[in-house]
């Protein structure tokens, strides 16, 4: 069993914005406007309005990879993965988005060497389409991949479990984890839950307390 990994949300955790708002705001601003509504007020799902928006796109996929490199990343993501990795940790990516600009992103950005758990989605048809399988182990009807089921999975391998996320889909990998960082709305969820957790807003604030706790723990 290795000592310990780090787990990350990208959306809004890693990534400053999340890439259904860029794409939303830049080409479906008021094609979406009663869908957004439904969704928030949860008559649909998750997977079916962010599944609408990536394959309503409506671009040839040179201006999509345009559109995914515009994505602003938080500015000290490598250094720390590089931190992680050099403290005998493994860095680790579980997201409810799309793995197509989730790669491409890390790619750009010279990150390598980091499993990534997030729905399969290919190019087709002017947009990204899910690609998703309801009998994967880590399957959720609402979010495409369920965070929880991963952080369960990893847990049978790593002695301590760290986690960072900003939203819904995080509740449950956050409650399931030893240390959790939370960014935005995952703050009020989890005090809501009498659930532990350290403030950040970006990851040069969370080596240290990293670091803190490894040294608690003797690793």
């Amino acid at each position: 069993m290795k000592n310990f990994v780090f787990i990350s949300d990208f959306d809004g955790t890693i990534s400053k914005r999340d890439f259904y708002k860029i794409i939303t705001d830049k080409y479906l601003k008021e094609e979406v406007g009663e869908l957004y509504k439904d969704w928030r007020n949860n008559k649909i799902t998750d997977v079916d309005y962010l599944g609408y928006v990536f394959s309503h796109i409506g671009r040839g996929e040179k201006e999509i990879i345009e559109d995914v490199l515009t994505i602003s990343i938080d500015p000290f993501i490598k250094e720390f993965i590089e931190k992680i990795k050099e403290n005998g940790g493994d860095f680790v990516v579980v997201s409810a988005g799309a793995n197509y600009y989730i790669d491409k992103v890390f790619e750009n950005a010279g990150i390598k060497d980091v499993d990534i758990y997030s729905n399969k989605s290919v190019y087709k048809d002017n947009g990204l389409h899910f690609v998703l399988n309801p009998k994967d182990e880590f399957y959720s009807g609402n979010y495409g991949i369920d965070k929880g089921k991963v952080v369960k999975k990893l847990k049978s391998s790593y002695k301590k479990v760290f986690y960072a996320g900003d939203s819904t889909p995080d509740i449950e990998p956050a409650i399931l984890s030893d240390v959790v960082f939370a960014k935005s709305k995952l703050r009020d969820f989890l005090k809501e839950r009498n659930k532990e957790f350290i403030v950040f807003d970006g990851f040069d604030e969370v080596l240290k307390y990293v670091e803190k706790y490894l040294k608690e723990w003797g690793f």
